[in-house]
């Protein structure tokens, strides 16, 4: 594919992260989003609709047996990733499945497997890496000048009701583990530039009707010796997301999201860092460079299959504290 042609991708999720990616694509040049996949054909053509996509489709067999589809983004409920990247990637489409790639090691290491199988581009969505505000302390620590000591993080929902980001109901149950401190696991270890060496974790009751772990807290440490402390919970009544603390030996830094400011909480411009301001539309601008010049990207499943490997390891330990 040469740097002029249009990519078509089609879209699988009509939710709130399908509306994210819907958006960030139209931004990209040369992009066309042709097809979207939802939950029914009624809601897939009113999300077309909504979006200006090409046409809303009941399935993504359509998709995948489609002649203007080139690649496929994934943004569907967590439990069918796995089995919708192989698919894609079966079909001979390049895929960016959304975060999680998968929900054991397993189905990561097969969605892997595949992909050297095919050479096709293959990304999950650590967003994490895209996000300017930890762009700009990465390049702060690939310079030299600054030495992360630790990354003190929190993620908070108040979430005690099985509803999505846009407060609707849902028919599958998030995860702390495999979905939320997978953004934080690999993000330690893609800025210290270091495998992560020594992993543990702890939890809270499980959920009598979710069925999953309410609260949770990890502990990394990366070869380089420096540490994570990454606090989860569903139980938090705000504010609520994810806010990164970088404490190391030139500063602090804290990152929400896109912005960024010192520990004094004085702002850091990082409108300069990259071409947008939106982690999700850069996250989506480098698959689509990635299919143009035929090369691996940033966030390609093997670089981020030893987040996966270090997440099966939190979970195994936490069913023998739980048999214990």
């Amino acid at each position: 594919m040469t740097d002029q042609q249009t990519v078509r991708i089609a879209l699988a999720g009509g939710g709130a992260f399908g509306a994210k990616h819907a958006a960030a694509l139209r931004r990209i040049e040369g992009v066309e989003v042709t097809a979207v996949v939802s939950d029914t054909l009624d809601s897939a053509r009113k999300f077309a609709a909504e979006q200006g996509i090409g046409r809303g489709v009941a399935t993504l067999d359509e998709v995948l047996a489609a002649d203007d589809v080139d690649a496929v983004v994934l943004a569907t409920p967590t439990p069918l990733h796995a089995e919708q990247t192989l698919a894609c990637l079966g079909a001979g489409k390049h895929v960016q499945t959304e975060i999680p790639l998968a929900a054991s090691l397993a189905d990561a290491e097969a969605c892997l497997a595949a992909q050297q199988r095919t050479g096709l581009v293959a990304m999950v969505g650590h967003t994490r890496r895209f996000n300017p505000s930890h762009q700009w302390v990465r390049r702060r620590i690939q310079a030299g000048e600054y030495h992360l000591q630790q990354l003190d993080v929190q993620t908070y929902f108040f979430r005690r009701s099985n509803l999505n980001a846009l407060g609707q109901p849902r028919s599958w149950t998030d995860h702390l583990l495999w979905h939320h401190a997978a953004h934080t696991v690999d993000l330690f270890a893609h800025q210290t530039g270091s495998s992560i060496v020594q992993a543990n974790a702890i939890q809270g009751p499980v959920h009598p009707e979710l069925g999953i772990a309410m609260d949770m807290s990890v502990q990394l440490r990366a070869g380089n010796g420096a540490i994570c402390t990454l606090s989860l919970s569903f139980n938090n009544d705000g504010p609520l997301g994810t806010f990164f603390r970088y404490i190391g030996d030139t500063g602090t830094y804290l990152a929400r999201y896109d912005d960024l400011v010192t520990g004094e909480d004085e702002p850091i411009d990082v409108s300069g860092v990259d071409v947008s301001m939106d982690g999700i539309e850069l996250q989506d601008r480098e698959f689509v460079a990635a299919i143009r010049e035929g090369r691996e990207p940033n966030a390609s499943i093997a670089q981020v299959l030893p987040c996966y490997r270090t997440l099966a390891a939190l979970e195994a330990q936490l069913a023998a504290a739980s048999h214990a």
